[in-house]
């Protein structure tokens, strides 16, 4: 096997590099309080349900504006969308190399706005969407014209999907849904929300649950309050539709098998959502061992200590181990149909959320009282993965699908 990185890369990495420090840092400067120990305080917009403040956002705005003049945003989309066709080896190894840098601008945690953009939604539309949804899509997407929010979770049901209960009823020339959601995230800005609801079969079944573009601003459709977090601000709404009307071509995919635009989302996200775990993963490592190389305590430094060392070590090994395992399953999925390398996906995916919470809470450790405080980042960065071990697929969800592929049992 080839561990070296594709030829292209290490020059891409230094012109990204240099972008950064040319373009996004002096942005970045001049509004430090979104960076330092104010970031959550500055960030969060107390008095309207927790949501982002706009300024925030409209910073992130900006950052991206710069980022896609600059052609860098679009880099893992295909030629036609305006992007540089990158792969998932490109991405996840660009995803590491932004998230070790630690905390800024160019690769903000909270939004998982980044310099380089994860367009799932994007990469979905063009595979489900008819050619008038593409048309109307996929650039208004990029440009921030319009933007979907995901509505797959309920409050009876997260990660046994096909059990949901918001169902959809033909009614005419279209459809007619009724049903609750959960964690829209980023639904405060949504244009559009991602609905799927059953339109037929039973319970259990993932046949006959379809995926349906729903206006925000449709009548019926509210946003009741917020869900406060462990990491603030947030932008997780619930969602309530009554008798909700959309017509025929709010139908994303086909009718009956809208799990599969969903499996296409998750599995776009889960490989480089793993990938930026392991950066800031190695981000920890890398700042604890030079905390405890200059940090003197009675009389010697810090690294001397066994206690101190061999912690770091094991999550070093991991991380390595955790490194060859992400790029493998990023290689392969450019290889074959991701559900070929679901499994592969899923063991990445939840070894770098956990290393990444493993990491964060060492340097802590390491840092003693001021690893605690927001005065650094780790805290910051164990409340934002820590996230990622419950959404998108929970670990233990992750796990069950490597015991299908191990076992042979269930869908393969």
């Amino acid at each position: 096997m080839d561990f070296t990185l594709p030829d292209h890369l290490p020059g891409v990495l230094a012109e990204m590099d240099a972008f950064i420090e040319a373009e996004i840092k002096p942005l970045e400067r001049e509004h430090m309080h979104y960076f330092d120990r104010h970031r959550e305080y500055a960030r969060t917009d107390w008095e309207n349900g927790g949501i982002p403040q706009r300024a925030w956002e409209d910073l992130l705005d900006e950052m991206r504006r710069r980022a896609d003049a600059a052609g860098w945003l679009r880099y893992g989309l295909p030629e036609q969308f305006g992007g540089r066709g990158g792969s998932n080896i490109d991405m996840a190894v660009i995803r590491e190399h932004l998230a070790h840098k630690g905390l800024g601008l160019h690769n903000d945690l909270q939004d998982e706005s980044s310099i380089v953009g994860n367009f799932p939604q994007v990469i979905m539309m063009d595979r489900f969407g008819t050619e008038q949804q593409k048309a109307e899509w996929i650039e208004a997407m990029l440009t921030g014209k319009r933007s979907m929010a995901f509505g797959l979770t309920e409050p009876n049901h997260g990660s046994d999907a096909t059990w949901l209960e918001t169902r959809a009823e033909r009614d005419g020339d279209g459809w007619v849904i009724n049903g609750t959601k959960r964690w829209n995230t980023g639904v405060h800005r949504a244009t559009h929300d991602l609905i799927f609801a059953r339109t037929s079969g039973e319970p259990g079944q993932a046949r006959g649950i379809t995926a349906f573009l729903v206006p925000t601003d449709t009548r019926g459709f509210e946003v009741p309050y917020y869900w406060w977090t462990f990491n603030m601000p947030t932008d997780h709404g619930e969602v309530v539709l009554t008798d909700v009307r959309v017509p025929d071509d709010a139908v994303l995919g086909e009718v009956d098998r809208g799990l599969e635009v969903g499996q296409t989302f998750l599995h776009e996200n889960r490989i480089r959502q793993a990938a930026s775990s392991l950066g800031a993963a190695q981000y920890c490592i890398d700042r604890a061992v030079e905390y405890a190389g200059q940090r003197t305590v009675f009389g010697k430094p810090l690294a001397v200590n066994q206690a101190v060392q061999w912690p770091l070590v094991e999550l070093q090994t991991e991380a390595q181990m955790v490194r060859l395992l992400v790029y493998y399953a990023a290689t392969e999925l450019d290889r074959s149909h991701h559900m070929e390398v679901s499994d592969k996906v899923s063991m990445a995916n939840y070894r770098a959320n956990r290393l990444v919470c493993e990491a964060a809470d060492r340097a802590m450790q390491v840092h003693g009282g001021v690893g605690y405080s927001r005065h650094e980042p780790f805290e910051h960065i164990y409340r934002h993965h820590r996230r990622y071990r419950i959404t998108e697929g929970a670990e233990e969800i992750q796990i069950r699908r490597v015991a299908q592929r191990l076992f042979g049992f269930g869908r393969r």
